[in-house]
């Protein structure tokens, strides 16, 4: 068996009623076209990349399935292309790993990376406290000042270049 995932967006201004009934419609389609539904995920309103139709929000939902063939997707896709309330839609192939992926993030294998969870839980001395204190001391003392000499007057002679004209002194010719 072949899988696949199709994800939908779906035009937020509609009812409730309407978006549900949009899923169950696509839910049934697939169903239809002779493939097994492996997992339907409501992803919910989120903000787009760009606006789609002066949009900037769109309600998401992904099916993944398994078919014999690749057969089913072309009357899928036409159908999501006819329908006005779809905003964008994407359907793929998925291989072994992205079984594995999915299979895995739906047993809770897979979770998001909460980096702010970490950085509240270390204090932000830590850091300075994992290093040397000489070296603490190098990176933060002030570097020591360049001292130059300069002079307090500067002058400048600036030197005409030297030419036949030049040579020539007034009333010699």
């Amino acid at each position: 068996m072949r899988h696949y995932e199709l994800t939908f967006v779906v035009d937020p201004v509609l009812s409730n009623e309407e978006i549900q009934s949009i899923r169950q419609t696509y839910e049934d389609l697939v169903k239809t076209q002779g493939c097994t539904i492996i997992h339907m995920e409501d992803g919910g309103l989120k903000q787009l990349a760009y606006p789609i139709n002066k949009r900037n929000s769109g309600i998401y939902f992904t099916i993944e399935f398994a078919g014999e063939t690749g057969e089913a997707i072309a009357p899928i896709e036409l159908a999501l292309r006819r329908d006005e309330r779809i905003m964008r839609f994407l359907t793929i192939g998925l291989d072994k790993f992205g079984v594995k992926y999915n299979e895995d993030k739906r047993n809770g294998l897979i979770k998001k990376v909460q980096r702010l969870k970490k950085k509240a839980s270390k204090p932000a001395d830590s850091a300075a406290s994992d290093r040397p204190a000489e070296k603490v001391a190098e990176k933060t003392a002030e570097p020591a000042a360049v001292k130059t000499a300069v002079p307090e007057e500067v002058s400048v002679e600036v030197a005409a270049p030297e030419t036949e004209a030049s040579n020539v002194v007034e009333g010699e010719e």
